[in-house]
């Protein structure tokens, strides 16, 4: 499989940065359906910074797998800033990784309201010890632009989580 040339330096970058910080990762992936997992696990040597990743594209698998409370996707849903820290916290809580990093949005072209557009994503990035990061973003594009365009916002700010 052949990933987009900027989807896999930003890969790199994110492997350089977890072997520097000697830091383990764990994923949780909704609207990218894996492509972050993807985009690591691609590169030689993954194996030694990729802990695990949980693809959680249902409500149901954000509570059973990343423990996020049903009550919480009930009152702020699904694609939001709470959802996206409570994956990224519960990807932490069970796995032995050091950081998580967590996405959920609407990549379309279906599934956006006024409320949340198409391209609406929201990314949350954890580790141990520290506070967990987030970001909204509102990403033009059709589907595969805005996975795309997400993932590499998402490795941004795992980065900016891990690089002490």
């Amino acid at each position: 499989m052949t990933l987009p040339a900027p989807l896999l330096a930003k890969a790199r970058q994110v492997m350089d940065a977890c072997t520097a910080a000697e830091v383990s990762l764990a994923l949780a992936e909704s609207c990218t359906g894996g492509l972050v997992a993807a985009a690591l696990t691609s590169l030689s040597g993954s194996s030694a910074f990729v802990e695990r990743g949980f693809v959680t594209y249902s409500n149901a698998a954000k509570t059973e797998l990343l423990t996020v409370p049903a009550a919480l996707i009930a009152e702020a849903g699904a694609v939001s800033e709470a959802v996206a820290r409570a994956m990224a916290e519960g990807a932490l809580a069970n796995s032995a990784a050091g950081a998580a990093l967590a996405i959920t949005g609407i990549a379309g072209p279906t599934g956006g309201s006024p409320e949340k557009p198409v391209g609406t994503v929201h990314i949350a990035a954890a580790a141990r010890g520290r506070n967990t990061l987030h970001r909204r973003l509102l990403l033009p594009g059709n589907r595969d632009q805005v996975r795309e365009a997400a993932v590499i916002a998402a490795l941004d700010l795992l980065m900016e989580r891990i690089v002490v």
